[in-house]
């Protein structure tokens, strides 16, 4: 096994590991919550959420509050799965160099 190797590139962005990491320990993030939790611009964050959607790592549920658009997002069971090894590369990367 090769840390290096093993990490995905879908989550060397900051913005978008912070996504997956407030995904995997919710059901579900609303796109204020993930903005204000982040503290990003609704582009930036729409871009990141854009290609985390597009590669099916997470899923997207739009929906109204009333009259107000609400869209939240999760995790998928392929996504969960990929961020999962990513994190143990990462892990076994630090490992290796102690």
């Amino acid at each position: 096994m090769n840390p290096i190797r093993d990490l995905n590139k879908m989550f060397d962005s900051r913005i978008r590991l912070g996504i997956m990491s407030a995904l995997m320990v919710n059901a579900s993030v609303n796109f204020n919550e993930l903005k204000e939790l982040l503290d990003i611009t609704d582009g930036n964050l729409a871009s990141h959420l854009k290609t985390l959607e597009e590669s099916e790592t997470i899923k997207v549920q739009k929906g109204f509050i009333g009259r107000k658009t609400n869209t939240t997002y999760s995790v998928t069971k392929a996504g969960e799965k990929a961020f999962k090894a990513h994190l143990a590369a990462l892990e076994q990367m630090i490992k290796s160099t102690k």
